[in-house]
């Protein structure tokens, strides 16, 4: 993984790639950083670069073009809408519902229905892992007081799960709310969020607190004790300048 510090309006939020080696050995690559000389020899260490695709048509598409440069051979996936905003670029696919048969038998997508960002979040089987834009923000008491008011509102409780502007851009509630129930009927542990702290085991349970009051009342899919338990009293399109950098964690998929 690559942690990129972004600014969203002068307030750090950072952002996270992801880079998960398929079954077939192929890199799949989510939310591109900076491909800068150290992260491309990461990536040609671990094998040949076949998917891109972008968090959302917000931000996640960044630096999409330094891909399509130094691997001709890999697919740029566009969210719906990013492609016009993207004339530059040319795009192999566009994610929807389903995931590409590339990466099928390995990551399951779900998008956002009914929320103003074309947003998806991914799910690895193999290592039941959450990968997240937006949707998921982790920032505890480590992050700096601006970051973590932006992030978890002027009460600074930490939480994860989306920001209050992200909670407040929803279209259609009952269209979002199909979505994150697709998305709690996953049997995910561990939880990379697009801005935050990884959660590296029982994150289905610090996304199902945060989640479970957002568009409440709601059945959880399959889980819907955990959102109960959550609940309980007792349960612990917009343009902004941007400016990176790189910060690489290791991982293992």
């Amino acid at each position: 993984m690559v942690e990129v510090p972004l600014r969203y309006s002068g307030v750090q939020m950072g952002r996270r790639m992801t880079v998960v080696r398929l079954g077939s050995g192929a890199l799949w690559i989510h939310s591109p950083a900076p491909l800068e000389d150290a992260l491309r020899v990461e990536l040609d260490d671990r094998g040949p670069v076949k998917f891109v695709v972008p968090a959302s048509d917000l931000h996640g598409h960044l630096f999409m073009e330094h891909y399509r440069v130094t691997y001709p051979g890999a697919q740029l996936f566009a969210a719906p809408g990013l492609a016009e905003k993207r004339k530059d670029l040319s795009f192999d696919g566009e994610l929807g519902c389903t995931p590409d048969p590339g990466w099928e038998t390995d990551i399951d997508q779900v998008p956002l229905e009914g929320h103003r960002l074309n947003e998806f979040t991914f799910f690895h089987r193999p290592s039941r892992t959450l990968i997240a834009g937006d949707l998921i923000f982790n920032m505890g008491s480590d992050r700096p007081l601006l970051t973590r008011l932006v992030a978890n509102g002027p009460r600074l409780r930490p939480r994860v799960g989306p920001t209050p502007l992200f909670r407040k851009s929803v279209r259609d509630r009952r269209a979002t709310r199909r979505s994150i129930d697709r998305i709690l009927d996953w049997d995910f542990d561990r939880v990379l969020p697009g801005h935050g702290s990884i959660i590296e085991s029982a994150g289905d349970e610090g996304v199902r607190g945060g989640l479970a009051g957002w568009l409440a009342p709601t059945a959880w899919g399959a889980n819907r004790r955990v959102a109960q338990a959550a609940l309980s009293p007792t349960a612990n399109r917009m343009q902004v300048p941007f400016s990176f950098g790189l910060r690489y964690e290791r991982t293992h998929f």
